[in-house]
């Protein structure tokens, strides 16, 4: 294994960013109470904090699983189509920990027109039934890998990363 270079470890840190970015879903895990997994996904919009919000139903199982342990997985991975290796894609997965945001929380309204925003007039169409719940997701710890013993630690609160 060679050191990266402080210019080599910068540019790998924007192609982490950028793989976020270039996403409108995230993949989902969660567990049920009895430690049942389950994985699925949800569009998302990201605020300034690094939280991810993503809006989901009642007939979504991962919805009971986080109002009931509200801890989850986020995954970001590279398209089979743009990797060259489908044993080594591009992913960065976050360990999250969760918080539903009430009708009522002052930034509810401000979320719910940024997830509008961003995928138009099925949000509000959404946002009419009752049984949609918003949630944040604030990653606590995550990993980054872009191929065979390249992994990186991703610090969640500046966003750095440092191999592993």
């Amino acid at each position: 294994m060679h050191e990266i270079s402080k210019q080599e470890l910068e540019d790998i840190t924007r192609h982490y960013h950028e793989l976020i970015a270039s996403q409108q879903t995230l993949l989902l895990s969660t567990a049920s109470t009895n430690s049942v997994p389950d994985i699925s996904y949800a569009p998302f919009v990201r605020d300034q904090a690094g939280l991810f919000y993503i809006y989901v139903s009642d007939m979504a199982r991962h919805t009971a699983n986080l109002l009931t342990n509200p801890q989850a997985s986020a995954m970001f991975i590279r398209p089979e189509s743009a990797s060259a290796n489908l044993f080594a894609r591009e992913r960065a997965v976050l360990s999250c920990s969760i918080k539903e945001i009430s009708r009522d929380d002052e930034i509810y309204d401000g979320r719910i027109q940024a997830l509008q925003d961003k995928f138009g007039e099925v949000v509000s169409v959404l946002h009419s039934l009752s049984d949609f719940h918003l949630f944040a997701l604030r990653p606590e710890s995550g990993r980054y890998v872009i191929g065979f013993g390249r992994a990186f630690t991703i610090n969640v609160t500046d966003g750095t990363l440092h191999h592993i």
